[in-house]
């Protein structure tokens, strides 16, 4: 004997994934209901794609400031299960930028115009005409000249160079001033006119930069400071960025593990009814 029992629909919470509403195990079109199941299913897994290319994103950001993160972890959901997102610590941004500010100082227009007038000092000293102009190597013959001195240097251009604007900072013109001195001891022997003239030049010259060089030092901690404070200041602002992204995403996975939960569920009881069904349908 059969018995016909008339099924009630069984309707499972809408999906709200990217705002879609399904209603799924409506009962009498199966067909229609694993459709519907499949779509949101997929429409699930687009997100899950999508959100964790997003972690990815954030947990990079924060495994690349030299350890500067710590774990924060969500709530747990109905399922026990937790998302772990990091979290900015944002105590070593000072510090972490103070390490990464190596920018080259840019030398005030004062000790530009101090340093102008130490390098014009040495230029006039009645034995700083050789080092005027660049060295004539083929006119004198000196066939080893290059092999010798890999970066030829003369007063005349450091002077072009300064004039031109070409130098920012005078640890520039420093280092040049000190090439044109260097290069002329190294290629000529000590007992030649040459070497004394370079040698002595070079140590009036190194007297007058250490007159400049308190100023020089007080410069570069000034703008080195600042520089820390600038890059501090963006680290702050990139990191509260991503802080929040981490918590947006965090709320996102948590909600669309729920989702799933629910989903879940829904299957299970849609299960136990066709059992119940078949049970009662037959006797």
């Amino acid at each position: 004997m059969s018995v016909h029992v008339k099924e009630e629909p069984v309707l499972v919470s809408n999906c709200e994934v990217e705002n879609s509403e399904l209603a799924i195990f409506n009962d009498g079109n199966g067909e229609s209901e694993l459709e519907d199941f499949g779509t949101c299913v997929d429409d699930i897994t687009e997100r899950v794609s999508q959100l964790e290319q997003k972690v990815v994103e954030v947990e990079h950001f924060y495994s690349s400031k030299d350890g500067a993160a710590q774990t924060n972890t969500s709530k747990s959901n109905s399922g026990g299960k937790k998302i772990a997102i990091s979290q900015p610590n944002i105590s070593k941004c000072n510090s972490a930028g103070k390490d990464k500010i190596k920018a080259k100082h840019v030398s005030s227009p004062e000790l530009m115009r101090q340093f102008a007038t130490m390098f014009r000092q040495i230029a006039q000293n009645k034995w700083a005409w050789p080092f005027m102009e660049p060295v004539d190597v083929k006119g004198l013959g000196l066939h080893d000249y290059y092999k010798v001195i890999e970066k030829p240097m003369d007063l005349g251009t450091i002077k072009k160079k300064m004039d031109g604007s070409e130098y920012s900072n005078v640890r520039e013109i420093y280092a040049d001033v000190r090439l044109v001195f260097k290069n002329a001891m190294k290629y000529n022997e000590a007992k030649e006119d040459v070497y004394v003239m370079a040698e002595s030049l070079l140590q009036k010259f190194e007297e007058k930069w250490i007159q400049i060089m308190p100023k020089l030092v007080e410069e570069e901690k000034k703008q080195a400071e600042e520089e820390a404070e600038e890059y501090a200041s963006k680290q702050l602002t990139l990191e509260a960025a991503q802080a929040e992204m981490a918590r947006d995403l965090s709320n996102e996975l948590y909600e669309i593990d729920l989702q799933l939960e629910k989903l879940r569920e829904s299957v299970v009881h849609r299960c136990r009814f066709l059992n119940s069904s078949v049970t009662h349908f037959t006797l």
